[in-house]
């Protein structure tokens, strides 16, 4: 039997589709993930199974749905009870590592924002164990918990046999990291956040110019490691998978160094939703853009946030820094002894808004924006550069890996080889825990996305979504409640039911007959 082959996965995090050069980018260089492209297949219609960290993030891992693993929304760490496509690689005998960022557990350290049902009065109410429909033990998953000072993972950890974490993000990231860069600087956190930063005039959220020097940025502490682990595991008689994760270029915007000005704002493109006057956001995007303008948003959190012109600009201008650094880092991987002849896949866990719509960051909102990403497959066994419309998923890119590396799927593995096949039509999750103040409930919502139309349906409301993407493409015009598309609304709603079907949860597989 002949050798299998060796992989690298490069993941980065929040980064959209279309900002790379190979995407067709009006002014972001990135020549080394353009390389990987021109030797592979850029698939132009690929999107998430979730549009948020943890639930992609898993759904990339077990190849199923957030409705199947458990994690639904981020603050719930991915069960090791799942069985992991880099399980099953170790188990066909793979050295696996991952150097980076997981998220298949929590890292903020707070409390769920989501509140727990109050007992009636009268009523008893059952603790502990007894408390939740399911018994489980996720409050004890501490791997990338900030307070594990040491990240001693317990290992494997979900099939990888060498763990080096980055948690977080920006210049205050921990995990392994955190270790690494006090070796070389004792006194690092006189450089660190914004109460430390550089000069600048940008007005952005969360735009920060760090006094951290680049080779001491996370990205440069990823490349190192990484090409450290190939030059140590490359040849021998036992295949590898590599997974090299950056926690970039998710915000805060602060790309150190030189690449703070590699972009200027004024070069950036304008969001088209800026030239508009008759644009009529939906309810849960319409109190986002109120929020931020009556002074009620917090514009230091994670969470989806509204924005002017020039702020979409500046964090354009960043995140086309920080991409670009991500890109000189995974040049420096791929010159590493063991990576030429590798198959290289390049993808990310979700986008971000970008000032697309008027807002920053991720949300509720089903746009293009926050669900198709890049995704580029470089195999050394096939010619390239190629481009396919297809249409594939998150949970679909480990079911490919094991397809070419022979390795069977564990039974109720839900993604699909590309190798073989592709998809009619995209089935998205997104469930979040805190309530949106434009629907009134906490956001759970479903979608459908096929070639021309994205229907989007959401949990507690009498409202949905609509859109033609071929004569829409910045989906600016609601057609829900459209009589014209009626019939077309209809169509959507029943292949979404289908889909909804075909992805309810199979396993455990049956013990025998009743």
């Amino acid at each position: 039997m002949p050798k299998r082959p060796d992989f690298i996965v490069f993941m980065t995090d929040q980064h959209r589709a279309d900002y790379l050069g190979c995407t067709g980018h009006p002014v972001l260089k990135t020549p080394h993930i353009d390389a990987i492209a021109s030797a592979g297949t850029i698939w132009d219609r690929f999107y998430v199974a979730s549009p948020v960290c943890m639930p992609n993030r898993a759904s990339f891992m077990t190849c199923r749905m957030p409705s199947s693993h458990g994690v639904r929304l981020n603050g719930l760490p991915l069960d090791t009870r799942n069985v992991t496509f880099v399980d099953l690689l170790r188990d066909a005998g793979y050295k696996t590592a991952l150097i980076g960022k997981s998220h298949l557990q929590t890292f903020s350290g707070q409390p769920a924002s989501l509140n727990r049902p109050e007992t009636r009065p009268g009523f008893h109410r059952a603790l502990g164990p007894l408390s939740e429909a399911t018994r489980h033990k996720l409050a004890e998953y501490r791997s990338e918990d900030p307070n594990n000072d040491e990240y001693k993972t317990p290992l494997p950890f979900y099939g990888f046999d060498h763990v080096e974490l980055v948690t977080r993000h920006g210049d205050r990231c921990l995990g392994n990291y955190r270790n690494w860069v006090l070796e070389r600087d004792p006194d690092v956190d006189r450089l660190l956040g914004r109460q430390n930063q550089l000069p600048h005039d940008y007005v952005c959220p969360q735009a920060i110019r760090t006094a951290l020097p680049e080779e001491l940025y996370s990205t440069s502490y990823i490349a190192e490691r990484a090409s450290a682990w190939l030059d140590a595991n490359a040849g021998g008689d036992h295949p590898y998978f590599l997974m090299v994760s950056f926690p970039d270029p998710h915000h805060p915007f602060n790309p150190p160094g030189r690449y703070w000005d590699m972009y200027s704002p004024s070069d950036m493109e304008t969001p088209a939703v800026f030239g508009l006057n008759d644009w009529a956001p939906p309810p849960h995007v319409s109190s986002v853009l109120e929020d931020r303008e009556t002074g009620r948003a917090n514009p230091s959190t994670y969470a989806v946030l509204g924005v002017n012109e020039q702020e979409a600009r500046e964090a354009r201008a960043l995140t086309c820094g920080m991409i670009s650094m991500i890109d000189e880092a995974i040049g420096r991987v791929r010159s590493a002894e063991g990576a030429t002849d590798a198959v290289t896949v390049f993808t990310t866990d979700h986008g971000d808004h970008l000032g697309d719509h008027k807002m920053l960051f991720k949300g509720p909102a089903a746009y293009e924006e926050l669900t198709r990403v890049p995704f580029i497959w470089s195999d050394p066994d096939s010619s390239g550069p190629e481009r396919t419309d297809a249409i594939g998923q998150t949970h679909d890119i480990g079911t490919t890996i094991l397809e070419r590396a022979r390795v069977e799927p564990a039974i109720g593995m839900q993604g699909r080889s590309l190798l073989s096949g592709s998809r009619d039509a995209a089935f998205i999750q997104y469930d979040h825990q805190k309530i949106n103040r434009g629907l009134g409930v906490s956001p759970r919502i479903h979608t459908l996305r096929d070639r021309d139309w994205r229907l989007s349906m959401i949990d507690g409301v009498d409202w949905g979504e609509m859109y033609n993407l071929r004569e829409d493409p910045n989906e600016l015009r609601n057609l829900w409640d459209n009589p014209q598309h009626a019939k077309q609304r209809a169509e959507l709603i029943e292949r979404l039911a289908r889909l909804e079907i075909a992805n309810c949860d199979r396993m455990p597989f049956p013990t025998s007959q009743a």
